[in-house]
C-alpha cells in the first residue's frame, strides 16, 4: 500500500491481534533481540517525515512501527529470557544451565560481537514477515519501508541510548481510494525462476 487514507484507524482489538502476532513472532534461541517502536504521536511522525523521503505513509498510516534490532547482546539479556522461562514454565533455573550456556557461547563470543547487529536485524525481519501476513489476514493494508535514514530516526527517537538502532518501518492502515498500485497487477520473478527443488 502506497497511499492511506488518514481518517481510518485501526480499530483497538485488531490493533491488539497485530500485536501479539508481534509478541508470538518466533526468533532464534527466542530472545527477540530486537524492540518495537509504536509511533502515534503526530509532531513526533512528522520530524521522521522528511527523513523518509517525505513517503507520506509515515504520517497518514494509523499506526507506524518502527523495528529497532539490538546493536550488541549482553548476558543480561539472556538471563532476561532464563528468567521469563523459569517464571512461565515453571521449571528449576538449573534445569536451563545448558541453555544458557549455549546461548552465551554463541552470542557473547568475540567472534559473533561484530554479526549480532545483523543477526539481531534478521531476527526483527522475521516479526516483520509475520507482521505482514497477519494485516493481510485481518484487512489491514500495510507497507514496509527500507526507504529512511536509520540515523536519523535513531536520533529522534533516542534509540542508540537504549541499545538500538532502527532498521526498518511498517505502516499499517486502509488503504487510500486514490492509491494507484491498488489495482496493478504484481510484478514478480516467475515461480519456474524463483523455485528450485531438490
Amino acid at each position: 500500500t502506497k497511499a492511506f487514507d488518514p481518517t481510518r484507524k485501526i480499530p483497538v482489538e485488531t490493533w491488539t491481534a497485530l500485536e501479539n502476532s508481534l509478541v508470538l513472532s518466533a526468533s532464534s534461541f527466542g530472545i527477540q533481540p530486537y524492540r518495537l517502536l509504536v509511533v502515534n504521536d503526530r509532531p513526533t511522525r512528522e520530524r521522521l517525515l522528511p527523513h523518509a523521503w517525505g513517503q507520506s505513509q509515515i504520517v497518514d498510516a494509523s499506526h507506524l512501527v518502527v523495528f529497532a534490532a539490538r546493536t550488541s547482546v549482553t548476558a543480561a539479556e539472556i538471563d532476561g529470557l532464563i528468567a521469563r522461562i523459569v517464571a512461565i514454565r515453571g521449571v528449576p533455573v538449573e534445569s536451563l544451565d545448558g541453555y544458557r550456556g549455549m546461548m552465551s557461547g554463541m552470542l557473547l563470543s568475540d567472534g559473533f560481537r561484530p554479526v549480532a547487529p545483523h543477526w539481531a536485524a534478521r531476527q526483527a525481519y522475521i516479526a516483520l514477515g509475520n507482521l505482514l501476513t497477519c494485516a493481510a489476514l485481518l484487512g489491514v493494508d500495510a507497507c514496509p519501508m527500507e526507504g529512511f535514514v536509520p540515523a536519523e530516526f535513531d536520533k529522534i527517537l533516542d534509540l542508540p541510548a537504549h541499545g538500538l538502532t532502527a532498521i526498518v518501518v511498517c505502516t499499517l492502515g486502509y488503504r487510500s481510494a486514490d492509491d494507484k498500485y491498488a489495482k496493478l497487477a504484481k510484478v514478480r520473478v516467475p515461480k519456474a525462476e524463483l523455485f528450485k527443488t531438490i
